[in-house]
C-alpha cells in the first residue's frame, strides 16, 4: 500500500507539471521555431525513455506495432503538438490549454460515432454542448464579454489538434502496441520527435536557427519540457495508473487549464479577464460532467485514461 505522501505527491506533479508545460511552450516558441522547438522536445525525451525501457528488458515493437507507432505519432505529435507549439506563438498559454481542454468531448463524440462504446444521453449532450460554448466564447468576437478573443486561425488549429489527439486516443484501444508503457511511449515520442524533425525541414524552420543567439531562459523552459513535462509527468503518471483509479488519475483533464491560466497570468502576464474566466468554467464543467458521466457508465471495466505525455 503506497503511502499518502507518495500518492499526493504524484498527483502534484501531473497536476502542476503538465499544467505549467504549457507556459514553458509559450518561452520556448517566442526564440525558436516552434516545429523545431517540438522535435528537440520529443525526440531527446522519446530517446532517453527508450533506453530507460531497454534498460528494463522491455522488447522492442514488431513490424506491425511500429505501424501503429508511426500513425499514431503522427496524430499525436506532428497534428496535435506541431499545431499546439505553432498556436502559442498568438494564442496564451493558458487559453491554448482551455481550447485542449475539450479532448474529451471530442473523444466521447467518437466513441459514440466509431467505438460505439459511450451513447448520447442527455448528459452527455449537455456537457458537449456546455464544451462547445466554451469555444465559442473564448473564439467568437461578437460574445459581449471583455478580453479579445483567440486569432480565429490559431482557434481553428488547437481545435483541429485536439480532435486529433482525440482520434488517436480512440485508435489506442483498436491497434496492435507493445504491452509496456515505457516503451509505448518513448517510441511513439520518439517517432514522432523525429516526424517533427522532417516537418520542420519542409516548411524551412532550421533557417537561421542559431543555439549560441537562443537565451538560457529558452534553453531552461525546453530542459524543463523534457525533463519534467515528458520524463518526470509520464514517471508519476505510470506510477498513479498502477496504484490509483483511472477516474481519479483522469481528474488532471480538468486542474491543468486552470493551473495553466493562473500560471500563464502570474509569470507571463497574460490576461485574466471575463471571456477567459468565462470560457474557462465551461470547458472544465463539461469535462468534468463527461469523465464523472463516463466512470458510472462503464465502472464494470474502467477505461485507463489516454495518455498526454505532457497533456502539453
Amino acid at each position: 500500500m503506497p503511502s499518502k505522501l507518495k500518492t499526493l505527491t504524484a498527483f502534484g506533479i501531473i497536476y502542476l507539471v503538465w499544467g505549467s508545460t504549457y507556459f514553458a511552450i509559450r518561452v520556448g516558441v517566442r526564440e525558436v521555431a516552434p516545429l523545431l522547438l517540438a522535435a528537440i522536445r520529443f525526440t531527446v525525451a522519446g530517446a532517453a525513455m527508450c533506453a530507460w525501457a531497454l534498460a528494463r528488458r522491455q522488447r522492442l515493437p514488431t513490424l506491425r506495432q511500429w505501424g501503429s507507432i508511426v500513425l499514431l505519432a503522427f496524430l499525436m505529435f506532428v497534428i496535435d503538438y506541431g499545431l499546439l507549439f505553432t498556436a502559442e506563438r498568438q494564442v496564451h498559454s493558458g487559453m491554448a490549454a482551455v481550447m485542449l481542454a475539450t479532448i474529451p468531448a471530442f473523444t466521447a463524440v467518437a466513441e459514440i460515432l466509431w467505438l460505439r462504446t459511450q451513447r448520447l444521453t442527455l448528459r452527455l449532450a449537455a456537457a458537449l454542448i456546455v464544451g462547445l460554448g466554451g469555444v465559442v466564447v473564448l473564439v467568437d468576437p461578437s460574445v459581449g464579454l471583455s478580453g479579445a478573443p483567440i486569432y480565429w486561425l490559431s482557434a481553428l488549429g488547437l481545435v483541429i489538434a485536439a480532435l486529433s489527439w482525440s482520434i488517436a486516443s480512440v485508435l489506442m484501444r483498436r491497434l496492435p502496441l507493445p504491452p509496456a508503457k515505457t516503451m509505448t511511449a518513448g517510441t511513439e515520442m520518439l517517432t514522432g520527435g523525429l516526424l517533427l524533425g522532417v516537418a520542420a525541414l519542409l516548411f524551412g524552420q532550421e533557417r537561421g536557427f542559431d543555439p549560441r543567439a537562443v537565451s538560457i531562459q529558452a534553453w531552461v523552459a525546453l530542459g524543463y519540457l523534457i525533463v519534467a513535462g515528458s520524463l518526470l509527468a509520464f514517471g508519476a503518471y505510470t506510477w498513479l495508473i498502477h496504484h490509483e483509479s483511472p477516474t481519479k488519475v483522469g481528474t488532471y483533464a480538468y486542474v491543468n487549464p486552470l493551473v495553466a491560466v493562473i500560471i500563464g497570468y502570474v509569470f507571463g502576464s497574460e490576461s485574466l479577464d471575463a471571456r477567459t474566466v468565462f470560457g474557462t468554467v465551461l470547458v472544465i464543467a463539461s469535462v468534468v460532467i463527461i469523465i464523472t458521466g463516463k466512470t458510472r457508465a462503464v465502472a464494470a471495466a474502467p477505461a485507463v485514461p489516454p495518455l498526454r505525455t505532457e497533456p502539453s
